[in-house]
């Protein structure tokens, strides 16, 4: 089964569900807002996707934050204030065993598809 991170109410993550539900994708959603956030986890896709990938910037959190702090480049800090502001990350975030994808644009949508629809 996949699992699906990101915050319920986002447009992007109801096309993904969307989606998912359109392909006959079943899926379980952890919404890190609500459910939380695993250090660990976030440590991981950090060093999987790397930290520019991992921050939305296009979003109004992002663009809300002190500019101190969208200038760190401490790793420990910039995960404390993804920890504290998750909107910040990037989603949705799919994970299907071993394999893990962030974003969907349409060029993530077609890469979703040859792993994940046969």
């Amino acid at each position: 089964m996949i699992k699906i991170y990101g915050i319920k109410n986002c447009d992007t993550m109801k096309k993904a569900f969307k989606w998912c539900d359109e392909n006959g994708l079943e899926f379980h959603f952890h919404d890190y807002r609500k459910d939380g956030l695993d250090v660990e986890l976030l440590k991981s896709w950090v060093s999987e996707f790397g930290l520019e990938t991992v921050i939305n910037k296009r979003g109004t959190t992002w663009r809300k934050l002190p500019e101190n702090m969208k200038a760190e480049t401490d790793e420990k800090l910039c995960l404390k204030v993804l920890l504290d502001n998750p909107a910040i990350i990037k989603r949705p975030i799919f994970e299907f065993g071993e394999l893990r994808h962030i974003g969907f644009s349409k060029k993530d949508q077609n890469v979703l598809e040859t792993k994940l629809i046969k």
